[in-house]
This record gives C-alpha cells, sequence and structure tokens, in this order.
C-alpha cells in the first residue's frame, strides 16, 4: 500500500529545515548510532504525574492560520507523566557516552546556528530560506553549539540543542521513555489553565516579571537580554507552571511525537490522539529564546510548528514522557 499524499510543510523560520541534505550525499547511518540500551538516570527536575481526562486544546484566532493551531476542541487524555524539564546537555552526554551515539548534526557536518553568536570574523556560509539570520556552521553539533572553538562550559544544565527529532527518538530508546503526545504536550503546557495563552495566565509579563527566555529588543539586529538571558538558559529558570513544569514556552522548541499536518486534527481522534500516521515534519512546540513577535509569535501554549526529522539548530531540544 502507498503512503497518501504527504501534508503541508511550513517553513520553520524559527527553527530552520534542513531541506533534504541528506539526500545530497550525507550518509544514511554511521556507526555508534542506536549502540547500547541502558535506562538513565532521573529526569533533572523529576517525574510529574499528571492525571488527564478532558481539556479544551487549540486556539481560535492564532496568528498564523497555516499553523493549524485551531478550532478549540475538547481532547481526552489518558494519565502520564511527562519530565519537569528539558533535556539537558548533562543528561545527552550520558547517553552519547554511552553508547557512542552519533547526531544528525555530527554526520551531516553541520548545524545551523544564529548569526548573532558566531564570532566577527566567521567565514561567510549559507544562510537558511527566508531566514538569514540561520547560518550553516560546519562541525556545529550538541556539543559545540556555536560552531568548532565554543562548548559546554557553563551550559550543563541547560537544555541540549542541535538534535534532530530522530536524535531525540534514540535517547528515549536508551532512557527507557518516549516523547509526548502533542496533545500531552499542550496539557502539560497549560499547567490546568483553560484558554490562556501562557501556561501561568493571558500577560505575557505579569506585573512586569519576565516568566520566560524570548527575544528582547529589535529581531534579528539586538536582543537586550531583559529577561536575564541572551541564548539559552538552564532549564529550570523561571517560576514552574501550575503543573511543575519549567520553560514550557520559550528557551527551546521541544519536539513532540506526532507527525505534523495543520489540518489532520480537525476531524481526528479526541480521545489520546496520536496525529497523523504519515508525515514529512514532525511537531514542534513551545517556541524559543529567538522568539519574537515580530516574526515568530509562537512562545504561546497553543502554538505549533513543523520541521523536518533530521533537522537541528541552536533553539532545538525536546523533553521526555512515559
Amino acid at each position: 500500500m502507498s503512503a497518501p499524499p504527504s501534508s503541508p510543510q511550513p517553513r520553520a523560520c524559527c527553527a530552520p529545515a534542513r531541506d533534504g541534505a541528506r539526500a545530497a550525499g550525507a550518509p544514511a547511518a554511521a556507526g555508534g548510532r542506536g549502540a547500547g540500551a541502558a535506562p538513565a538516570a532521573r529526569p533533572h527536575g523529576g517525574w510529574r504525574a499528571l492525571a488527564g481526562g478532558a481539556f479544551l486544546m487549540g486556539c481560535d484566532d492564532g496568528p498564523y492560520p497555516e499553523d493549524g493551531e485551531g478550532p478549540v476542541r475538547e481532547v481526552v487524555l489518558s494519565p502520564f507523566e511527562i519530565a519537569a524539564t528539558a533535556v539537558t546537555n548533562t543528561e545527552f552526554a550520558a547517553f552519547a557516552d554511552a553508547t557512542g551515539y552519533t547526531t544528525d548534526a555530527e554526520r551531516f557536518g553541520w548545524t545551523f546556528v544564529f548569526a548573532g553568536f558566531l564570532p566577527r570574523r566567521f567565514p561567510t556560509t549559507a544562510g537558511a530560506a527566508g531566514a538569514p539570520w540561520w547560518r550553516q556552521v560546519h562541525g556545529g553539533d550538541w556539543r559545540h553549539p556555536e560552531g568548532p572553538g565554543s562548548g559546554l562550559r557553563g551550559r550543563w544544565d541547560h537544555p541540549v540543542v542541535h538534535v534532530s527529532h530522530d536524535d531525540a527518538l534514540a535517547y528515549c530508546r536508551w532512557a527507557g521513555v518516549r516523547l509526548p503526545t502533542e496533545a500531552e504536550w499542550e496539557y502539560a503546557a497549560r499547567g490546568g489553565l483553560a484558554g490562556m495563552p501562557y501556561p501561568w495566565g493571558a500577560e505575557r509579563e505579569p506585573g512586569g516579571e519576565h516568566r520566560m527566555n524570548v527575544w528582547q529588543g529589535p529581531f534579528p539586529d539586538r536582543d537586550t537580554a531583559a529577561d536575564g538571558y541572551s541564548g539559552t538558559c538552564p532549564v529550570d529558570a523561571f517560576p514552574p507552571n501550575g503543573h511543575g513544569l519549567y520553560n514550557m514556552t520559550g528557551n527551546v522548541w521541544e519536539w513532540c511525537a506526532d507527525w505534523f499536518n495543520p489540518r489532520y486534527h480537525r476531524a481526528g481522534p479526541r480521545v489520546d490522539p496520536t496525529g497523523p500516521r504519515y508525515g514529512q515534519a514532525r511537531v514542534l512546540r513551545g517556541g524559543s529564546h529567538m522568539c519574537h513577535e515580530s516574526y515568530c509569535f509562537r512562545y504561546r501554549t497553543s502554538a505549533r510548528m513543523g520541521n523536518t526529522p533530521d533537522s537541528s539548530s541552536g533553539n532545538t531540544g525536546f523533553r521526555v514522557a512515559r
């Protein structure tokens, strides 16, 4: 049986797509991928047990109709557990050291890095289509977030970045966990609140207090770091939401288990939905430190985006569930 036509794939303006680099000559497999299997330690921030049940998912008036945030619909979930934080560099290092795993960025030999984080005399390299602030950096990967010469000093408790959906699945197999479904992710992000754009309520900065790590200032020229951070921040920075979960919006985009389709959910299952059976892009949720309302107002609980499973960038990570 042939696969159905592929679903529309949005341009990943805030998390750039690799755009077929594998077909252009990168190997499909490499030594060390998936080797070894042993349960990882307790997640950095521990587990949060969520009761599930019915909740309202989506948003009817999202700023990007092509993303498919709406319509608002009632979804019912079974109980599940989700990590309080995104996977840290320390946790991913334990996995890579134990298995010898090679990430997609390492196999391809490059990843996308925000131009503003590169040295002033960094050689000119290709930019992402439609988003020239993303630069192709050879030698960049999760261990070298800004390319050769950079490292993880002072960032071991930050979320691992430059990891693809395929990399996240490999980690999950080793750790005996899984990625959350998109519905589980949104239920968790809402923190028990209904219809609110942020995990803490209706205002982005209640009482003038910054509650997440997003771009401050004119994008992409200058991030004032008024929220305390330029680039990623520790996975447990800022207060948690009502479910005890940290940084569900801002900081890094988080991979979910589902294939991305902007229309599937209109008539899809309403009980424990897992998304389409096929697709070209996987769901990303939560926005990142690169998001600014002038071009990517996706640091909201209902916002969504898709990207190819082999893509990686300096603002994409994941958290796990079970």
